[in-house]
């Protein structure tokens, strides 16, 4: 199990310890709040079965597991408190908590937000039960934005990935249309100097031509990536946004070094008209590789503004870093 499913399965365990307490409580509930214990069990269970140990492909790959789990865990919240007793002590500070979390997803300005924490200053910050829907309907607001600032992740991730599969898969189909006789692509890859031809792997064109130019441009460009990883700020959402981007960086330096050595076959780069040897064909398939971070590089910058969008506990709201 990940870190994320075991962290989500404790926290499934707490609020069911909660309801058991709540329930026990006040063992005759009335028939709205059977009603809402029901709907509380139903959501831990569809949380606690999409963090187990079993994962989908499909679900695996999407994310929409993580999005299920977070979705149940907190409309049991919400369900929670509305079963905490009238009477019970814990009602007094539930508004504390509720505030906690609607300062980091809603902001100041949030008509909710500051009706409940104008109403919580002057009572001394305790809640009363003319509060609990109040408190309710801000608790649900802020899960609300949270799961938006989530899906923005899941869907960048998601696009990550999906780039990463069709670049890849590009890349491919250039090695398998080599290796199947395409001389064509293999002779863009050649040139001719005074002395001779020369290609990548020697005098002559080789099926192995391609693979040889992407192998030396996808090894760069992971060389490129350890340096990046240096501005790479890990992250504690699932969604492994990090890793998508150092993956893409290995499909585009292969694609990046194939495409720039035709380029100078070409004669499209200004003071190069012809490559002298395989090692000088290999040389600039290197920088090649690694003048893909020219694109990735940004790509990175908007993968951290979109890690930055969703705040914790630890992360203060600020309205002009919201995007």
């Amino acid at each position: 199990m990940s870190s994320w499913s075991q962290r989500t399965t404790a926290h499934v365990a707490h609020l069911q310890a909660l309801l058991n307490k709540r329930c026990q409580s006040k063992p005759e509930l009335t028939a709205a709040e059977e009603k809402i214990a029901e709907k509380i069990k139903t959501h831990l269970v569809a949380a606690r079965n999409s963090a187990g140990t079993w994962v989908n492909p499909v679900s695996a790959l999407t994310g929409s597991r993580i999005d299920r789990a977070y979705s149940n865990i907190h409309k049991a919240e919400v369900k929670l408190l509305k079963l905490v007793p009238d009477s019970d002590a814990e009602l007094k500070w539930a508004g504390t908590v509720v505030l906690a979390q609607a300062q980091q997803h809603l902001g100041d300005k949030d008509p909710r937000l500051e009706a409940l924490k104008g109403r919580l200053t002057s009572n001394g910050q305790e809640m009363g039960p003319d509060l609990k829907e109040l408190a309710v309907a801000t608790l649900l607001a802020a899960h609300e934005a949270e799961e938006t600032e989530r899906a923005r992740v899941r869907s960048f991730r998601n696009i990550l990935l999906s780039a990463v599969i069709v670049t890849s898969i590009i890349a491919t189909l250039f090695t398998i249309w080599s290796f199947k006789g395409g001389e064509e692509m293999a002779s863009l890859l050649c040139f001719r100097p005074q002395d001779g031809q020369v290609c990548p792997t020697g005098k002559e064109s080789s099926e192995a031509d391609v693979l040889l130019i992407e192998a030396i441009g996808a090894g760069a460009a992971a060389l490129a990536g350890t340096l990046a990883i240096r501005k790479i700020q890990g992250t504690t959402t699932p969604y492994s946004i990090p890793v998508m981007l150092i993956l893409l960086r290995l499909p585009a330096g292969a694609l990046s070094a194939l495409f720039g050595i035709i380029l100078i076959h070409g004669r499209f780069v200004p003071g190069l008209t012809a490559l002298d040897s395989g090692p000088q064909i290999a040389a600039w398939a290197i920088v090649f590789g690694i003048g893909q971070e020219l694109i990735t590089r940004l790509i990175d910058k908007q993968g951290m503004s979109v890690l930055d969008n969703v705040r914790g506990p630890e992360r203060e709201f600020d309205d002009s870093k919201k995007k």
